[in-house]
């Protein structure tokens, strides 16, 4: 303050020119200035209470935000675990379902070609072995059996070896077909177990998948939750900031204050000298009134009795 002035820059003789009068100006002045500087000190720790519990809040709106910034991160980094997991066990099920298809085609494959060599034998038997037994039966029982002709015996002969030919090949088809019919059966086993494996991989992609939304909807929660957290910090911090600023006006005013209360207890004390001064007077003059009361026998009063005792004026003497 431009007022202001060092207790040590008051010297004695200053204010020993000042009048009654102006010291108690003086000493009016001071008390202002400290009643001034202690109402902003108030005013002060009035603005930090207020701040303090600001500060309070704005923390405990960060930390409850940041724990479940904490705890979303915590479930999104569970899911994705569980989601990786998830698709490690359906690449195996998908393994497992390529070698199942391969298995199939393959399968397949050996079909298609059991079928050319049954659709070949069935092109050289020209019937069903059933029907080409019974001819060959009824052709061999007349071979042996009946009287026949050499030209007949030699034809049927031929025929004999035809129909063996046919029926041998009608045999072959008869087991390609059964080996068809076996392959069938064992692709439907293949073709159960494929499906099987189609199933648990699109169960488990299902899965996966509603983890992965899950883990985007907690991180992008979290996102959206520490966001708001950073605001309360952003806050906190200017909160803070100007709580220091608040804080470096406290010393300042707490010195001024105490310098001018060592600057007014110096005007007091040379008020009270003056008091003492003019109180000394006036009991030296209340003395030379007594005195002179005495002088003329005048009646004395019990104060002015007072002051001539003490004074030594007026004595006692004792007697045994």
């Amino acid at each position: 303050m431009d007022n202001d002035v060092s207790t040590t820059g008051i010297a004695t003789a200053d204010l020993s020119n000042l009048s009654e009068r102006e010291l108690k100006l003086k000493v009016n002045e001071i008390r202002s200035r400290i009643e001034k500087s202690e109402r902003q000190l108030a005013s002060i720790f009035k603005e930090l209470k207020i701040n303090r519990t600001d500060v309070d809040e704005l923390k405990e709106k960060r930390d409850f935000l940041n724990q479940q910034v904490k705890e979303k991160v915590a479930k999104a980094q569970e899911l994705r675990r569980r989601r990786d997991e998830i698709n490690r066990a359906i690449g195996k099920y998908k393994e497992k379902r390529s070698g199942v298809n391969s298995k199939t085609q393959e399968l397949f494959s050996g079909i298609a070609g059991l079928k050319e060599q049954r659709d070949e034998c069935n092109k050289l038997s020209h019937g069903s072995m059933e029907s080409i037994s019974k001819v060959y039966e009824t052709e061999l029982d007349a071979f042996l059996n009946k009287e026949l002709l050499l030209l007949v015996e030699i034809k049927i002969f031929q025929k004999l070896n035809d129909l063996s030919k046919r029926l041998d090949a009608a045999k072959k088809a008869n087991e390609l077909h059964a080996q068809i019919q076996d392959s069938y059966r064992e692709s439907k086993g293949i073709h159960k177990e494929g499906d099987e494996f189609h199933g648990q991989i699109q169960a488990l992609s299902d899965e996966s998948q509603v983890c992965h939304l899950e883990m985007l909807e907690n991180f992008k929660s979290a996102d959206e939750i520490r966001k708001e957290a950073n605001m309360y910090h952003a806050q906190l911090a200017e909160n803070l900031t100007n709580t220091n600023k608040i804080k470096e006006k406290i010393d300042p005013l707490k010195n001024n204050i105490a310098s001018s209360r060592n600057e007014i207890s110096l005007y007091l004390e040379r008020l009270k000298d003056l008091q003492l001064t003019k109180d000394e007077h006036k009991v030296n003059q209340k003395h030379s009134d007594a005195r002179e009361k005495l002088q003329k026998n005048a009646r004395l009063s019990l104060e002015d009795l007072k002051l001539l005792i003490e004074k030594g004026d007026v004595k006692f003497s004792t007697k045994d």
